[in-house]
């Protein structure tokens, strides 16, 4: 096993989720700062080409590959001289618990990335967190672990608010607006959503992201994870969370205070912007992204969600207003019905459906354990299966 970096140089820095998104993202901030960020682990799913690309570019210490069925890829060979190799399902937790590092940026797509979150907390890390999931499945455990300044957000909303609240006292805060792009069918109809292809979801009108989370900022399903997000880490109550539409998304999201002030933070459609801001915090780079001119922005629009039309964001609400058990129902509900979207076996307005359909089967329960919201997650899974097979 290599040395431990000399963090007083560079900062240590473990991406979990490196190929994705968001992973990528942050591989280029570290290209761009690599007189100050030290890549020392990361961690894949099932890419393994691009995870010895990077490894090899990074020169890593550590790497895994969390699904087992590419735990042997020939190609997981070439990985730099001395690199220990993790897999299987906790190998991106164990990778967050490694004294190398003293970062963790997590990631990983969905429920998967409450174990890393979990471990980098418990372990003393600064917990960059790009996986909304774990808050929204673990936030009732997760919160209670995080010291402060311990657990930065990564969602370009979330990055906004916190830098709104920095040097306010949260008790004068009256509400928080957590903007959103309304997707790529803001102002349409539930009769109109019924014909959605996967293509149609997957085009964006302003981010760049994977899959997944394309999918769900489509549904706004993405949005109501948010919220849940933010009531977990500003400590607030759905009622004081508002959904605001911002189409141009240059208004990342906005605290308005008991006085009517309003703080807003704006800045460019650039995920890299916030990705550095939880690994340089608490100091401000050389901004990653281009950018804007705000003389020839023109103007900056706003409305109010549709939640009949995005029936996603209103189950996301009742979710999150009974709490317990109900966001990981919620949340793996949702996982199966947007992958079965995503490979055409469900229709858009579907996906919705099954989230009802499980949320009306379970009964909500206090969260006591990850062990039980593990039981919860998989109990979700198979009713989520049974109810699409149902719509088929």
């Amino acid at each position: 096993m290599r040395k431990r970096i000399d963090s007083h140089a560079r900062t240590p820095v473990a991406i979990l989720g490196c190929t994705g998104s968001i992973g990528t993202q942050a591989l280029d901030v570290c290209r761009q700062h690599a007189d100050r960020l030290q890549v020392v682990a990361l961690s894949a799913h099932s890419r393994t080409e691009e995870l010895v690309r990077y490894a090899r570019e990074f020169d890593v210490a550590h790497a895994a590959v969390t699904d087992p069925r590419h735990a042997a890829d020939p190609i997981l060979s070439e990985l730099p001289h001395g690199c220990d190799l993790l897999t299987g399902e906790d190998s991106a937790a164990e990778l967050a618990c490694m004294d190398d590092c003293d970062v963790v940026l997590v990631s990983i797509v969905g429920a998967a990335g409450l174990a890393a979150s979990h471990a980098a907390l418990t372990s003393g890390k600064r917990l960059a967190l790009a996986n909304k999931e774990s808050l929204v499945v673990g936030g009732d455990l997760l919160m209670p672990l995080a010291r402060p300044g311990q657990l930065l957000p990564v969602d370009s909303e979330h990055g906004a608010i916190f830098q709104c609240l920095i040097g306010e006292d949260a008790r004068e805060v009256h509400c928080i607006w957590l903007t959103c792009s309304g997707g790529p069918f803001y102002g349409r109809s539930p009769r109109e959503l019924e014909s959605v292809t996967r293509r149609d979801a997957l085009a964006h009108p302003t981010w760049n992201m994977g899959a997944k989370i394309t999918i769900d900022s489509a549904t706004l399903m993405n949005k109501g994870l948010e919220r849940i997000e933010a009531m977990h880490l500003f400590g607030m109550g759905l009622d004081r969370i508002n959904v605001l539409i911002q189409r141009e998304s240059k208004i990342h999201s906005m605290v308005e205070f008991v006085d009517g002030s309003v703080i807003a933070h704006l800045g460019a459609s650039d995920m890299r912007i916030p990705i550095q801001y939880a690994l340089s915090y608490p100091e401000r780079w050389d901004s990653p992204a281009p950018r804007v001119d705000f003389r020839e922005l023109g103007s900056l629009s706003f409305g109010a969600p549709d939640m009949d039309a995005f029936r996603c964001l209103k189950l996301a609400e009742i979710a999150g207003e009974m709490g317990g058990t109900m966001p990981c129902v919620l949340n793996a509900a949702n996982e199966v019905a947007v992958d079965a979207f995503l490979h055409d076996r469900l229709g858009f307005n579907d996906i919705a459906r099954v989230v009802d359909a499980c949320m009306n089967a379970h009964e909500r329960l206090d969260v006591v354990s990850f062990e039980q919201l593990a039981d919860v997650d998989a109990w979700t899974r198979r009713r989520a299966a049974q109810a699409i097979a149902s719509l088929a």
